[in-house]
């Protein structure tokens, strides 16, 4: 059970409101994750660069790597929403998330993934090789601060106890509970 109720639309401010409803616009539906972050609009606009930094670094990295790369962080981080999330993803595209068919630069992102995750002040020089080899530091600081971002989106589901979306409910791992 969720630690924080999730807002209200109805009785909401004209400011949520207007998030609310570019939400919906955006993606069809509005997530509990936001409808809990929408207890402070500064908050939630923090968290909504999220999109900012994965519209910038799709045109290089490709969708797939950016939604391998967010699941190895949010898998990493045993958060129920974002990995479920991501799960679907990958699922709805015809995969297994815990066997995905990986080419070299996807391996790169979930491997750079699952290091942040496990011990970020330990990642090995051969990441970072890897990383250098591929990508400008421009890039590099990009997916640092989105894997910032990311890890945060995990934090905040984890901590608030946010509700997983019950369009995520078949995704779960086997092992998980509602």
């Amino acid at each position: 059970m969720s630690y924080i109720p999730m807002t209200d639309y109805e009785t909401a401010s004209e400011e949520v409101k207007r998030e609310y409803d570019d939400q919906i616009a955006k993606h069809g539906r509005i997530t509990n994750m936001k409808r809990t972050l929408l207890h402070d609009v500064p908050s939630f606009k923090a968290y909504m660069e999220w999109y900012t930094l994965y519209d910038e670094l799709v045109p290089v990295i490709g969708e797939r790597g950016m939604n391998l790369f967010s699941y190895a962080i949010s898998n990493g981080n045993d958060c129920l929403i974002c990995s479920t999330f991501f799960r679907k993803i990958i699922i709805d595209s015809g995969e297994k998330p815990d066997d995905p068919k990986l080419n070299d630069t996807e391996k790169l992102l979930m491997d750079f993934g699952a290091c942040i995750c496990r011990d970020p002040h330990n990642i090995p020089d051969e990441i970072y090789d890897r990383l250098k080899a591929m990508y400008s530091d421009k890039i590099i600081v990009t997916l640092i601060a989105f894997a910032g971002i990311m890890y945060a989106t995990n934090l905040f589901n984890t901590v608030a106890k946010v509700d997983l979306d019950e369009v995520l409910f078949r995704y779960r791992k086997s092992k998980e509970v509602k």
